[in-house]
C-alpha cells in the first residue's frame, strides 16, 4: 500500500473513530438518555406546543430545559452533545429550535452496540 493509501486509511479510521467517541460521549450521560427516551413518544412527555408538532418537527428546547430541571443553556449542550452524535436532529421555527430522534441513526448505533434504549 502506498503512503498516500494509508494515509486515507488513517484518516477514515480516525473519523470513525471519532464519531463513535461522540456518540459514546452522548450516551454517557443520564440526563441525555432520558431526553432519548421522552423524544420516543414526545406526545406523553410534553406539553402541546404553540409552534411545530410534537412528533414532526420535535420538541422545543424549552420544554425539554424545563422537563430535565437545568437551565436553557445547559439543556442546550446537552442537545448539542445529542445532535453531534446524530441522534436527534434539530429544527428551526421562527427563533425557537425543536428537537427529535433521528430512529435511522440510532437503529445504526443499537445494532453496534445492542441493547434496549
Amino acid at each position: 500500500m502506498t503512503r498516500r493509501g494509508v494515509d486515507r486509511e488513517l484518516a477514515n479510521w480516525h473519523s470513525d473513530f471519532v464519531l463513535d467517541a461522540d456518540v459514546l460521549k452522548a450516551l454517557a450521560n443520564e440526563k441525555r438518555l432520558l431526553v432519548l427516551e421522552w423524544l420516543r413518544d414526545p406526545a406523553a412527555h410534553f406539553p402541546p406546543q404553540r409552534d411545530g408538532d410534537l412528533v414532526h418537527d420535535g420538541v422545543c428546547s424549552l420544554f425539554i430545559a424545563e422537563k430535565l430541571g437545568v437551565s436553557q443553556p445547559t439543556c442546550g449542550e446537552h442537545l448539542k452533545v445529542l445532535a453531534r452524535a446524530g441522534l436527534v436532529r434539530a429544527t428551526k421555527i421562527r427563533q425557537w429550535v425543536f428537537y427529535r430522534r433521528d430512529e435511522d441513526r440510532i437503529a445504526e448505533v443499537k445494532e453496534v452496540l445492542g441493547g434496549g434504549w
